[in-house]
């Protein structure tokens, strides 16, 4: 098997960026929602407090997966893990969860304290990683989780 490699997207690179938006264009596949326009905006970088990070996965230099960390606001420490996606060919090999770990590591390394939601059909994958499940947030199949540090 291929190395996966876990780097934070270069925002100043367009060909990373667009890789990136392919991705999760096909993996929503909702335009209404997520057109190729929002996505970019997305994925621009803001300075604290209302920071943005992003993550890619790749394999032998072909992004296979992007997950996204930002801030939910500036003054309840609230962090939102957002726009995650593994090309449909490399999933179930962990690469989720690795992103996920990522990012969850680089939010520990730069804040001291503090909540981190996501929604998520995946529960035990979170479950695992020290999230709750927020009462009464089940939607669609989807549930609200939370973590505090």
């Amino acid at each position: 098997m291929n190395q996966v490699r876990i780097d934070t997207l270069d925002t100043s690179s367009p060909p990373l960026v667009e890789s990136c938006v392919t991705l999760l264009f096909n993996a929503f596949a909702s335009p209404e929602l997520y057109g190729t326009q929002r996505l970019h905006e997305e994925l621009r970088n803001l300075p604290p407090p209302f920071y943005r990070q992003f993550f890619i996965a790749s394999i032998a230099g072909e992004i296979v997966g992007v997950g996204g960390i930002k801030a939910a606001d500036w003054a309840s420490d609230t962090h939102l893990l957002y726009l995650s996606a593994v090309a449909p060919g490399h999933r179930r090999q962990g690469i989720g969860r690795r992103l996920v770990e990522a990012r969850l590591d680089w939010l520990l390394s730069h804040f001291g304290h503090g909540r981190i939601l996501v929604s998520s059909a995946k529960h035990r994958r979170f479950r695992e990683l020290g999230f709750r499940p927020v009462a009464k947030s089940l939607l669609a199949g989807r549930q609200l989780l939370l973590r505090r540090f």
